[in-house]
């Protein structure tokens, strides 16, 4: 009995995981606008506003190589556009970053001024478990929705295969 519990187990993890990498999404920052500095100070902000990003989700931030960087920092030098001392620095654009852990991510541009003009995104990041259910249309930045990718209807359907598989062993 214990060994049937330990490969069900197993498949609910690995379902589990492929329902994870189905859902994760790329957004560009800004949108058609960029990482720049903006001329609403709100900019960033609004932009995040519809947004559920999830671990895995990665943020494209496009911006010219030597007028603009990205530096992952803590919310008290976010707040104060703090540039010493930053997480990372990424200078050469377009920069990617994968969102690997949940709470919440800073980012600034450490160039002059840029930050207390509004070039700053914060992205509050939430487990995969509060991603879309499958089969439901998720809503891109730009507040049109997308249907699912066939990529991620085969990842909730091979999801579903696994989980069946482990109801299975459970019986």
């Amino acid at each position: 009995m214990a060994r049937k519990i330990s490969i069900a187990a197993l498949f609910v993890v690995l379902a589990a995981v492929v329902l994870q990498s189905t859902y994760a999404a790329n957004y560009t920052v800004g949108n058609s606008s960029g990482w720049g500095v903006p001329s609403n100070t709100d900019f960033y902000d609004n932009w995040t506003d519809n947004i559920n990003f999830v671990v895995g989700d990665t943020l494209v931030f496009n911006f010219t190589t030597g007028q603009h960087d990205v530096a992952g920092v803590t919310e008290t030098a976010y707040d104060a556009c703090t540039t010493t001392n930053p997480n990372f620095t990424e200078t050469t654009g377009p920069a990617r970053i994968r969102l690997n852990t949940t709470g919440d991510h800073y980012f600034i541009c450490t160039i002059a001024n840029h930050c207390s003009r509004g070039q700053k995104l914060k992205v509050e990041v939430h487990s995969s478990t509060t991603a879309p259910t499958p089969g439901s249309s998720p809503t891109t930045p730009s507040g049109t929705t997308s249907p699912p990718s066939s990529a991620s209807s085969l990842g909730a359907a091979l999801s579903l295969v696994l989980m069946s598989i482990a109801l299975v062993f459970l019986c």
